[in-house]
């Protein structure tokens, strides 16, 4: 059934970008290449997003239908908005093993022998593809055929969302500057830049389609909100740890882009006078080299910091299981729920 749903999920989303393509294609010939960047971008992905809304619903007494299908498959588009926003605030170079789309943009400019700056050119063209993903969000939402009774419940759940996305990447942004390295400051970034709007709010969303009351909305709360960390707590893994083929991103991205996550918090807090040397000097150099990167890598285990983090990690998976096991909540869906949290946290979706 997930793969049948995956694949309605990628066939709604292509039907999204045909149509919207084609209102782009009339304003004008020159934004093509704004269409076709969105497409490649929205190719591939884990889509939990949707899936989890789409879980929720059916665990909450909801019936498969297209329009619940389309409605969570909006969240899709947010999710580009943000990815499309993060890689500029990062700088990253690559996304799902391609050039970034500010890098795309400011490829194209040089291609064309464009005049003025080529990343200047890129990254405000991405500011505005990650904007117009967030109108296509709200599009495909709100055209998807829900009943105006059921968008009048779900609207106050999207609007939560957003705010809490956009003020979780401030946080994330504001960390770096500040150059904390503190372990509760990490661990409220990680719930509002990702765990909630990757787990909690989707469950929400799916959820209040279905009309679930507020004790099963809390209920999934204490599924999705340890789950919703742990998954943004694997990634900061991975962001140091990763394989680039697996990541889409280089080796030690994370380290080269200074971020402040759970994982570089607890090195920190346990490094020895000799490793803070270390740290210091190697943590957010854009010319990290791989012996850097190995480096840090070093530390972090050395320290235990990644050992730690495992643990968080299970200790989440083992709370969103065991408040989701015990939910009265639809079987089957129920059953789903759970290995979509081992999928989340263990990155084998």
């Amino acid at each position: 059934m997930t793969m049948q749903l995956r694949e309605e999920i990628e066939s709604a989303l292509a039907s999204m970008i045909d149509r919207e393509s084609v209102g782009l294609a009339y304003i004008g010939p020159e934004l093509t290449p704004i269409s076709e960047a969105t497409r490649e971008f929205l190719t591939g992905g884990k889509r939990l997003r949707p899936l989890f809304a789409y879980w929720a619903n059916r665990a909450c007494g909801g019936e498969h239908t297209s329009v619940l299908v389309h409605a969570v498959s909006s969240l899709e588009f947010l999710h580009a908005c943000a990815l499309i926003h993060d890689d500029v605030m990062d700088g990253s170079d690559t996304r799902r093993g391609k050039p970034a789309i500010h890098h795309r943009f400011a490829t194209l400019h040089r291609q064309e022998s464009m005049t003025g700056n080529a990343e200047t050119f890129g990254l405000s063209t991405a500011v505005l593809l990650g904007d117009l993903c967030l109108v296509w969000a709200d599009r495909m939402l709100h055209e998807s055929g829900l009943d105006h009774v059921v968008m009048q419940r779900l609207n106050p759940v999207y609007d939560e969302m957003r705010v809490e996305l956009m003020a979780g990447q401030y946080l994330d942004v504001l960390e770096q500057a500040l150059a904390s390295s503190s372990v509760e400051r990490s661990l409220r970034i990680a719930r509002y830049k990702s765990g909630k709007y990757t787990v909690e709010r989707p469950l929400h969303f799916g959820a209040v389609i279905a009309g679930a009351d507020k004790p099963t909305l809390e209920l999934l709360s204490q599924y999705g909100l340890p789950l919703g960390e742990a998954f943004q707590l694997r990634d900061d893994i991975l962001g140091v740890f990763g394989d680039p083929s697996e990541t889409g991103k280089p080796a030690g991205d994370d380290l080269r882009e200074g971020k402040r996550t759970v994982l570089i918090a607890q090195a920190v807090a346990k490094a020895t006078p000799t490793q803070s040397i270390e740290i210091r000097k190697h943590l957010g150099d854009p010319r990290l080299s791989p012996e850097g990167v190995l480096i840090l890598r070093e530390i972090i285990r050395d320290t235990g910091a990644l050992d730690t983090v495992e643990t968080i990690i299970e200790t989440g998976l083992a709370q969103s299981i065991s408040a989701i096991s015990s939910a009265d909540l639809n079987v089957e869906a129920v059953s789903v729920l759970k290995d979509l949290a081992v999928a989340a946290t263990r990155r084998v979706v």
